[in-house]
């Protein structure tokens, strides 16, 4: 199956990561495999590479949160109506934002933002963390697939990841 992604660089500071787009096409990729979520042939997703001031200001116009977060999804189609959709939505993740996250937690830069394009994308696959099984089940597919990237879990530490969506 063909998936189309683009990728847009939103921000100069992303140059600091120079194999982001591999990495984010990496993590959609075994994302989409591990889910088990069928989609259309050449549906498109695309990950914007922003900054803190930008998801900010797409946190409180989409949410209602005046404040940066680390990553964002928008979904384009209804998660009943994702196997026919040719545009599964948009993710949108901040430099700034996940980059202390990963110093906080004690995470390498490159293995954080590969966690929130799969955090991210899930979203787009029609997975949630609302409620208490299905967080756990999401949580289980991240571990998995960032396990086949070659990324530990990182849920194993004692500091959350702050990863909304």
């Amino acid at each position: 199956m063909k998936l189309s992604v683009e990728i847009v660089e939103a921000s100069p500071l992303w140059r600091a990561l120079p194999d982001v787009e591999s990495l984010a096409r990496r993590a959609i990729e075994a994302t989409l495999e591990a889910s088990g979520v069928q989609i259309l042939d050449g549906a498109e997703v695309s990950v914007q590479l922003s900054d803190d001031a930008q998801i900010r200001a797409l946190n409180a116009l989409w949410r209602g949160v005046d404040q940066p977060t680390n990553v964002l999804s928008f979904p384009a189609s209804a998660a009943g109506k994702i196997a026919a959709a040719p545009l599964l939505g948009d993710i949108v993740v901040a430099f700034e934002t996940a980059q202390r996250e990963a110093a906080r937690e004690d995470k390498t830069f490159p293995d954080h933002v590969a966690h929130l394009v799969v955090h991210g994308f899930l979203h787009l696959l029609g997975f949630d963390h609302q409620i208490a099984f299905e967080a756990d089940r999401m949580e289980a597919l991240e571990t998995g697939i960032l396990a086949k990237l070659g990324i530990a879990d990182p849920y194993a530490s004692t500091v959350p990841v702050d990863a909304t969506a």
